[in-house]
C-alpha cells in the first residue's frame, strides 16, 4: 500500500518546505538544486520566500495543503527552523496534516526524539551514494530502529542511478516502511556534472535518465518499492498542486486550464464603461490602471466592436502569479487564430453558469 505522503503527493496536496540549502554532503554529483537554492538559509513555502511564520500558512491554505514535505539542503541541519516549522503546521491544520521529511544524514536519537515531537510523520533517509551495498552494521541501520522507536515512520527514498538489492533486505528485515526510487533526472543545477559522469537524457525526454528505467527489472516487483518517473512528478504532482492553487484562489471569472494556470482578459477600459454597456459585476474586477475580465466575454465584446482592444492572459496561480502567455485581440484578430490557444487550454472550471 502507497504511504500517505506519496498519496497526498500524487494529488498535488503536498506543500513544499525548503527550510534550509545548505548540506554537508557537497560532492553528490547529481544534486538537482539550483543557484538559488544551494547554501541559502532562505525558505521557500513552494514557490513563496518566507519572511514570516505567517507566509508558511498562507501558502498552506492557498493550496489547499493536505500535508507538506520538507526538504533541502539539509533539514537537519537547521534543526530549530524545521521544529517550529513541524509544530507550526500541526497547531494549524491539527494531526491529519501529514508530514514528512527528506534528509542525508542520520542525526541521531536526539534528532529523532525532536523532530517526532515536533511532529514529524515519516522520515526519508538517503544514504550517500558510495555507501549504497554496505549500510547494515553501520549507523544507517540502526537510525532505522531508532526512528521507529521514537514515533517516526523510517524510509528510504533514493534516486534512481542503479539497482541496490540491500535495500529490499531492509524492507524485507522491517527496518524501512518503504523505498521510494526517484527516476534520475538531469536539472538546470546538475547537468554539467551529471554529462561529466557519463550519463545521457532519455530519448524524447527533457529531464529522464537514459538506462534509470532498468531499476524496475530487478527492485520493482517489490510490494514496498514505488517508482516515481519524472513525467509523474510534473504531469502529476506538480500539475495537481497548481490546480489545488488555482481552484483555490480562482476569481469567479477566471478559468482553470488543464495545466493549473488562470486564463482572464485584461482591458483598458473605465468601470463606468463596463456598466455602460451592461455588463454584470461579477465577471470583472477593476485595477489601478485596467480592468480584468471573463476572456471569452472581453473577446466577443472586442470582436463586435464594444472594445478597441484587449488581451488574453494566463498565468500561474503562485502568489507571484508568473504570466505564461499574452495573447493581444483587437477588431481584427478577436475570433482568429490569435485567440484558439487560450480557448483550447482552458478547462471551464464553473465560471460560466
Amino acid at each position: 500500500m502507497i504511504s500517505k505522503g506519496c498519496e497526498q503527493c500524487a494529488k498535488g496536496g503536498k506543500m513544499v518546505l525548503f527550510v534550509y540549502g545548505y548540506c554537508d554532503q557537497r560532492d553528490c554529483f547529481y544534486c538537482p538544486l539550483g543557484e538559488n537554492r544551494k547554501n541559502v538559509t532562505t525558505t521557500y513555502a513552494n514557490e513563496r520566500v518566507v519572511e514570516e511564520d505567517e507566509d508558511i500558512i498562507q501558502e498552506a491554505k492557498r493550496m489547499d495543503a493536505l500535508g507538506t514535505s520538507i526538504t533541502g539542503g539539509e533539514p537537519q541541519e537547521a534543526m530549530g527552523k524545521t521544529t517550529r516549522y513541524l509544530r507550526l503546521l500541526k497547531e494549524e491544520f491539527g494531526e491529519d496534516h501529514h508530514t514528512h521529511l527528506y534528509t542525508g544524514i542520520t542525526g541521531g536519537r536526539e534528532n529523532m526524539r525532536r523532530l517526532a515531537e515536533a511532529g514529524l510523520d515519516e522520515i526519508r533517509f538517503h544514504p550517500p551514494y558510495e555507501q549504497w551495498g554496505d549500510l547494515h552494521g553501520t549507523e544507517w541501520e540502526e537510525i532505522l530502529y531508532v526512528a521507529r522507536e521514537e514515533g517516526l515512520t523510517p524510509a528510504f527514498e533514493i534516486p534512481g542511478i542503479r539497482a541496490e538489492p540491500e535495500f529490499l533486505a531492509f524492507l524485507d528485515e522491517g527496518a524501512a516502511e518503504f523505498c521510494n526510487i526517484n527516476e534520475f533526472e538531469m536539472s538546470e543545477g546538475n547537468y554539467r556534472r551529471m554529462q561529466e559522469e557519463g550519463y545521457e537524457l532519455r530519448e524524447g525526454h527533457m529531464s529522464a535518465v537514459e538506462g534509470s528505467h532498468g531499476i524496475l527489472e530487478e527492485m520493482g516487483d517489490h510490494p514496498k518499492v514505488y517508482f516515481c518517473t519524472s513525467v509523474f512528478k510534473d504531469a502529476a504532482q506538480h500539475r495537481n498542486r497548481l490546480k489545488r492553487m488555482a481552484e483555490n484562489v480562482r476569481r469567479s471569472f477566471d478559468d482553470v486550464t488543464d495545466d493549473g494556470t488562470l486564463v482572464y482578459g485584461k482591458a483598458w477600459v473605465s468601470e463606468a464603461e463596463l456598466d455602460a454597456l451592461g455588463v454584470p459585476e461579477e465577471f470583472y474586477t477593476v485595477k489601478s490602471n485596467h480592468v480584468e475580465m471573463a476572456w471569452w466575454l472581453l473577446e466577443e465584446m472586442v470582436d463586435e466592436g464594444d472594445l478597441e482592444r484587449g488581451e488574453v492572459v494566463e498565468q500561474y496561480p503562485t502568489v507571484d502569479g508568473t504570466v505564461v502567455e499574452r495573447t493581444p485581440l483587437d477588431g481584427g484578430t478577436a475570433g482568429s487564430e490569435a485567440t484558439e490557444a487560450p480557448e483550447r487550454r482552458a478547462a471551464t472550471a464553473g465560471s460560466r453558469e
